[in-house]
This record gives C-alpha cells, structure tokens and sequence, in this order.
C-alpha cells in the first residue's frame, strides 16, 4: 500500500510523521502533551499559521508559544477580534473596519453614529473579559465570493473590501463565538488565551486613510503573554505622556501652534528660543572646527529650480502651491539641496578644492497633511540641520569616517545612545549598479573598521545611492531616525557639479546629503520628552532662579543675578508672593538650581543652593564658589 502519512521536518532536522490530514495542533500533541497546551500558532514553510491549519507533506514547520516573537503579532490580532466582539455586543449595529495587530498593540476601526465615550470603553473592555472566560474558538473557514457577499451584507465597509478581491482570490472568514469576520488570520486558538490586555485610547481615523471619506472610531489596545509585560508597558505610556512635548511645551512656556497662525507652523516663546539658540551655537561651533562652510539660501524659489531637481516631478504633493509673479511661478522650498548645488556650481571648482562642506539652518516648508502634525515633532515649517558634502569618489571613506566620527560626539554630548543602518541599492535604483553596489561595499567597510554592528537594510537605499542612518534611542527606549548619510551619484549630473582632476579632465563630484541632528523642530521636540523637561545646565532655559526671601532682599537677590549673567549664565529673579510659591514654581518650571538669598546670606555675601528635585536640602556657599560650579558644568555640557 502507498504510504500516506503527512512527514513534518521539525527545526533539528528530525522527521515527524503524522496521520493524513494532521494538523500543526496534532504534531504538537505528537511530540508531547505541554507543548500542546502551550502551542499557540505554526510557522509553516517559512509562513505563521493557526494550528489548525492540515501540513502539507514534507513541509518544514515551527510551532510558536509566548516564548517565540512571532506569536506576539498573532496574539495582539486576536485580541483585536475580541475586541470587535464586544463591541457588536454592546453596539450591534456597528461597522467593523480594519483590526490589525501593530507594533505596540492592535486597534480595530468601527463605522458607529457617535464617537465611543471613556463609558463605553470601559464596558467594552469588561465585556472582552467574559469573551476571553467563553474561550470561543478561532475558526477559519474559506468561502467564495458570493458566500461572502451574504454573510456581510449588513457591512457595507467588508462589501467594499470585497470587490477589491480578484476573483480567484482565496477568502477567508474567522468566527469566535457571535462574531464574524472577513479576515487572513492567523489567530491563536481560542479567546481564552487571552490574558492581558488593555484598551488604551480612542481616536478618529478616515475610512482608508482618506480624508473625503467617513470618519471611524478607533479604538487602540495592547496585549501580552506576560503580565509583567503588560504593567511595564502601561507604565511606559504612563512615562509617555508625563514627558509628552505638547504638554511641557506648555507647562515650561517653550512654544505654541495657534490657529491664527496655522496647523503645523510652530512659534518659538523666549525660553524655547534660548534653548533652540543654545543647540543652534553649538552645532555651528562644532561645524566650522569640522571643516564646514555655514551658508544661507532664499526660503523662495522659482519652479525652474525644483524642476532641475526632480522635487517638482516627484514631491510636488508635498509643496505648498505656487506663487505667480508675472508667469513666473515660485514655490517655498521643500529642500535645502538644490539651493547648495546652484552655490557649487557658481565657480569652477578644483579636486584641490575637495571636499567641500556646505552646512545651512535653512527653514524648509512640506505640505503636510493635518491628520499626521503633531506638536513640534511633524510640522509644515521646519529649520534643518542641513549639509551637503561635494567630494571625489577616492573620498567617499574617510569622509564617512568623519561624519561617523562627528555624528557620535554630537549625540553623546546631548545624551543619546545609538545604533546605525546601512541601506542598499533598492531595485529602482538609477545609474549603473555596479557602481552602486561598490559604493555600498566601501561604506559597509567603513562601518566594519569601526567595529560598529550595523544592521543592513537591503533595498532600503535612495534611488541615487546607499546611506547611513543613525537610530538614537531616548530615555523610555523609543526609537528616533537621528542622522541620515546619503550618498549621491544622480544630482551632481542633473545639476553639472563638476570638478576639474589632476589630468585637467572634468569630473563630477559626488554628493553626500547628511543631517546630524534633523530639523530644530523634531531635535528639540525629542530632547524634552528625552528630558521630561528637565534640561541639563547648559541647555536649559533658566539656569538659575533667584531668590530673596522677602522684597527686602531683592536688591541683592538682583546682585548675584548680575554676578551670574556676567559669566553668561542664564537667570531670573523672581520675588513674587510667598517663597515657597517660588520654590515651587521654580520646581514646576524644571530649573536646574535654585539661589535663596536672605539676611545671613546677603551679609555674608554667601548664597543658599538647592538642587532641582532636591526637595529641602540645600547648601551655602559663596558666590563665586557657586558661579564657578555653574561655569563648569556648564563648560563640561554635563549631563546629570
């Protein structure tokens, strides 16, 4: 008799052979009866699947539990389901949208006449609990189109998604208990392995990301295996919104967005300019020691530009419209770039002459949509920290070299840690590959020699060339795109940006488009959540407030204040009201230290120091002990 057993290969190599039809759910019960109970979903030739799923024979499968990355993802959809669950439990008549796992958590949009109230989630989430207790199972089925079109013909939103189906298209359905949904899957067995959870927040969200279309209620959640989990990430959040910019923002009086002005379009308050002045001196400092040219472009140029460029072609959604001046049609500048290629090509330009390093704060204007602005980190105005590098192809390494070098002093002065991304040629790439590949090669070289451990995006790159990216990671863990190092072959033809060689030829230069820091908006933005506001010495806005404890000692109060600004430090003299109200206004606007000034002190020409979050300790010392402890901790950027 033939043989008809299914044969699963297992990650050992080893051979498992099933019963026809055997499942994943089955192999795990083969190996042993925990696994079984711990199974959650199956990675089949090399594809996440529910267990439930038959083996094909000969596959190679994987089975996943909460220890396996993969089953995350797969738990956090699920939960999505129970979700929408309770949901049409509590509102029958809701929409159901899209309910994907993401990488935080999952959310799930609903189509419902009123946004869902804090009322409502709650109920919601008690009414997931006794979804979970049901333990329903997960049951995939494959229907055709027309089974499909019955089962939903109450959802106009899954009718709408359904015609977007080829018609051979294989469409599946998920049912956990009352609910039913169009969907691929996978899911984890049942609801019941449900165990941690939580519903986060509610927020609008256009049907399909459109703005003509309606509006849905969203409602954001997150899901663990592991309780821990679940409290460190909600404490997480709890820190998120403690540090929020927008709320500091306010609270410290750095900026404001006001609708006079409009969406997207920040305006920089006294103390939020010191801090964005204080970076801004210091990035240009560090530039002119590093070799560059500090240059200023128009923020207004003619189309012409931005079509010799490709922007127009290619970014124009993303432009404010033109200006007409008498046919003459002008645009804001979305880019720094071309400005710098028109300043290089104003000259004839020897190899001697390379490299050359244009760097520019240059204020750049994008179209953004007003769904995705947020605060100061995604904004219609911005000021870029921007350069563009014209350099020989010979010196492609040790400029990198340099930009590594410049790119990790700079984030270690403001106190970040970092990882770095090589990007490669993507597959609508321009200009010979060949060429392409090479220039990668050699950065992957220069990262190598460095010894830095370099994660590799392969296809990742500008269509132009590879670059480098730098990933800083902040306070609470989060992730933010730093520095970027672009390496590029394509402009310097479009734009002519030559250079006469040692054999008298001409040759075009290449381009390396880098920032460090990215835009004043973001950077800043970034380092008072990085800081939960509280700005080390030397970046913050007030460095010292002043004290007298009673009026009667303000004019020395305003002495020391005086002493203090002569060595350049930051202060304020606040004298209102009651000095605890002081203290603790000081203490609210984050202030590094506190200089109390009453009768033993004005005397003795001594002052009384106390710390930020010191709470009643302080120290008395003279003055000039204490302006010298500023200026070195202010001289050293120190952190802490």
């Amino acid at each position: 008799m033939p043989d008809t057993s299914v044969r699963a290969v297992l990650p050992d190599g080893s051979v498992a052979e099933l019963p026809p039809g055997a499942t994943a759910a089955d192999l795990a019960a083969h190996i042993s009866p925990g696994l079984a109970r711990a199974a959650l979903a199956s990675v089949v030739n090399g594809e996440v699947v529910d267990l439930n799923r038959p083996i094909p024979d000969g596959a190679e499968v994987r089975l996943l539990t909460d220890r396996d990355p993969e089953a995350l993802p797969v738990l956090r959809h699920s939960a999505a389901h129970v979700l929408a669950t309770a949901v049409r439990e509590i509102v029958p008549a809701a929409g159901i949208g899209f309910g994907p796992a993401i990488d935080d958590g999952f959310y799930y949009d609903f189509d419902v006449p009123q946004p869902f109230t804090p009322e409502q989630v709650a109920a919601i989430e008690e009414r997931m609990a006794a979804v979970v207790a049901a333990d329903h199972p997960f049951e995939r089925q494959v229907v055709a189109k027309e089974e499909a079109r019955e089962l939903f013909a109450d959802d106009p939103l899954k009718l709408e998604r359904l015609e977007e189906l080829a018609d051979d298209e294989t469409i599946t359905v998920y049912r956990d208990g009352p609910f039913l949904d169009l969907c691929r899957g996978p899911h984890v067995p049942s609801t019941g392995r449900l165990k941690h959870y939580k519903l986060l927040s509610v927020a609008g969200a256009y049907w399909r990301g459109d703005e003509k279309r309606q509006m849905l209620q969203r409602i954001y959640g997150t899901a663990f295996f592991r309780k821990s989990d679940l409290k460190t990430h909600l404490h997480r959040i709890a820190e998120a919104k403690r540090r929020d910019h927008r709320v500091l923002g306010k609270q410290l009086d750095l900026y404001s967005i006001q609708d006079e002005v409009g969406p997207g379009f920040v305006l920089w308050h006294p103390r939020g300019g010191r801090v964005r002045h204080v970076v801004e001196e210091f990035l240009k400092k560090t530039l002119i020691d590093h070799g560059y040219e500090i240059v200023f472009t128009p923020h207004v140029a003619s189309e012409e530009l931005y079509k010799l460029s490709g922007h127009l072609e290619v970014f124009a959604d993303d432009m404010f419209p033109a200006m007409d001046d008498d046919g003459t049609r002008f645009r804001m500048k979305p880019m720094n770039c071309p400005h710098h290629f028109m300043i290089y090509r104003s000259d004839v330009r020897s190899y001697r002459d390379l490299p050359l390093r244009y760097a520019e704060l240059g204020t750049c204007y994008r179209y953004e949509r007003s769904g995705a602005l947020h605060g100061m980190l995604r904004v219609r105005s911005f000021t870029q920290d921007d350069a563009h590098i014209f350099i020989r192809e010979d010196q492609i390494e040790e400029e990198y070299a340099r930009l590594l070098d410049l790119g990790d002093y700079l984030l270690r002065v403001f106190g970040y840690e970092y990882r770095t991304a090589l990007s490669t040629r993507p597959e609508k790439a321009i200009g010979d590959p060949a060429v392409y590949d090479a220039a990668s090669e050699r950065l992957a070289r220069v990262l190598r020699d460095r010894g830095l451990d370099y994660e590799l995006d392969e296809g990742g790159g500008a269509f132009y060339g590879p670059k480098v990216d730098i990933l800083v990671t902040d306070a609470l863990g989060r992730e933010w795109q730093g520095g970027t190092f672009q390496l590029d072959f394509l402009m310097p033809e479009r734009f002519g940006l030559e250079y006469v060689g040692a054999d008298n030829r001409r040759h075009n230069a290449v381009v390396i488009h880098r920032t460090l820091l990215g835009s004043m908006e973001r950077f800043i933005g970034g380092l008072v959540e990085h800081y939960a506001g509280a700005f080390p010495l030397w970046l913050a806005p007030c460095q010292v407030a002043v004290l007298p404890v009673s009026q009667q000692w303000t004019a020395s109060a305003r002495e020391l204040a005086d002493r203090l600004a002569r060595d350049g430090l930051r202060t304020e003299v606040d004298d209102r009201e009651t000095l605890g109200y002081r203290i603790r206004s000081a203490e609210t606007q984050k202030v590094p230290y506190m200089a109390i000034v009453g009768e033993r002190e004005a005397e003795a020409g001594t002052v009384a120091v106390r710390k930020r979050g010191a709470k009643k300790k302080q120290v008395t010392m003279s003055r000039d002990a204490f302006a010298e402890r500023l200026r070195d901790e202010v001289a050293r950027r120190a952190l802490r």
